[in-house]
């Protein structure tokens, strides 16, 4: 899984006329799912982004997290988050999730976010969006499970 994460002062959705998802401060998470992405790598990127101090302390300093402002998170589902273009012009979207199994994901991957007391709004899986977000910072950070695996392996050999 791949999550674009950025700090956001308000963030909405609109699929045609209608506004879907709004959120004031807190996370907007553009998130894209892979064909060979399972539920345990949606449970440690949505810890992972929970746990991210991101948000400004007393000092001024980055060292409080979504849950410690009570901010909200407003997962947007991005399946060209996989998009390969080293060749050629167009991007190839041969390792993201097909549609059935990035929708399974995607929910789960809210759901995690849910359970952890997180106030979740989301986009509409395989909708065409428009998206607003008033970025705050700016701070965007990216978040990837793909080496998270392989990592394990090496670190549990």
């Amino acid at each position: 899984m791949r999550a674009v994460v950025q700090r956001v002062r308000s963030a909405a959705v609109q699929v045609g006329d209608e506004t879907i998802a709004r959120i004031g401060p807190g996370l907007a998470v553009l998130l894209g799912v892979a064909t060979v992405d399972r539920p345990e790598d949606g449970e440690r990127l949505a810890a992972k982004i929970l746990a991210l101090r991101i948000f400004d302390d007393d000092r001024g300093r980055l060292d409080r997290t979504v849950l410690d402002i009570r901010g909200a998170v407003l997962v947007i589902p991005q399946f060209t988050l996989y998009g390969d273009v080293r060749h050629g012009r167009r991007p190839d979207f041969a390792h993201a999730a097909p549609p059935d199994l990035g929708r399974r994901l995607f929910d789960a991957f809210c759901g995690v976010l849910r359970g952890a007391d997180a106030n979740v709004s989301a986009g509409r899986f395989g909708a065409n969006m428009r998206v607003e977000l008033e970025g705050d910072g700016p701070v965007t950070i990216v978040v990837s499970t793909d080496a998270w695996a392989e990592a394990d392996i090496g670190r549990h050999a």
